[in-house]
C-alpha cells in the first residue's frame, strides 16, 4: 500500500481515533499523578496553590521565598480527624515560638475528597484555638497536591502518607521523611535540629 493511501486512510478514521485518544488521556491522567515520585532530598519541592478554611490562598513560591520554611502533609480526613495528625499539629504549635525565633514558617496540607473539606479543617483544628501567624493550615481537595508529591495513600479509609519536608531558601528540600504508617511522625524538634546542618 503506497504512503498515500496510509495517509487516505488514516484521515478517515482521525476523528474516531482523536475522541478515542482524548478520552483515554483524559481517564489515565489521575493515574499519572497517582503514581508520581515523591520529592527527594536536593529536590525542588513543585510549587502549588492552595487556599485556607477562610478562603485565602497560599502560593508554596511566594509563601517559602526568602527563607527556610517546613511543609507537613497530613493525613487530612479519611472520614474523622486523625488523633496523629492532631498530636503532630500540636506539638508544632507549642514549639511555633522556636520556629519563629529561626524564621521558618510551617505549612500544613490538609487533604480530602469531601466538599466541605474545609469545615471538617476548622474542625481539625478546634483543639488548637487558634494558629500561630507563623503556622498555616491549606485544605488539599481532590488531594492536588497529594498527588503531585506523589503521596496519595489509595486504599479504602486513606487520603495521603503523612510526610514532613524541611525546604531551604530556594524550595531545595533539605530534610525529608514519608510515613507509610498512621504514625511514625516526624517531631517539631526533628525539623529544628536539621535547620543548622549543611
Amino acid at each position: 500500500m503506497s504512503q498515500t493511501n496510509v495517509i487516505a486512510r488514516f484521515s478517515c478514521k482521525a476523528g474516531i481515533t482523536l475522541v478515542r485518544l482524548v478520552l483515554l488521556s483524559f481517564l489515565a491522567f489521575p493515574f499519572l499523578y497517582a503514581f508520581a515520585e515523591s520529592p527527594a532530598v536536593g529536590s525542588i519541592a513543585p510549587d502549588f496553590t492552595l487556599k485556607t478554611p477562610q478562603g485565602a490562598s497560599v502560593q508554596l513560591l511566594q509563601w517559602s521565598r526568602g527563607h527556610k520554611s517546613a511543609l507537613i502533609i497530613l493525613r487530612g480526613y479519611p472520614g474523622y480527624q486523625c488523633p496523629y495528625c492532631q498530636k503532630q499539629v500540636h506539638d508544632f504549635v507549642n514549639r511555633a515560638g522556636d520556629f519563629a525565633k529561626e524564621g521558618v514558617p510551617v505549612l500544613l496540607v490538609y487533604p480530602g475528597a469531601i466538599t466541605d473539606l474545609g469545615e471538617r479543617a476548622k474542625e481539625f483544628l478546634g483543639k488548637e484555638n487558634q494558629l500561630p501567624p507563623n503556622i498555616v493550615l491549606v485544605t488539599d481537595p481532590d488531594f492536588k497536591v497529594t498527588n503531585l508529591y506523589g503521596l496519595r495513600w489509595n486504599e479504602p479509609g486513606e487520603t495521603a502518607y503523612p510526610s514532613t519536608f524541611l525546604l531551604g531558601e530556594d524550595r531545595r528540600i533539605q530534610f525529608a521523611k514519608v510515613s507509610h504508617s498512621h504514625g511514625d511522625r516526624v517531631s517539631a524538634q526533628e525539623v529544628l535540629d536539621h535547620l543548622h546542618e549543611k
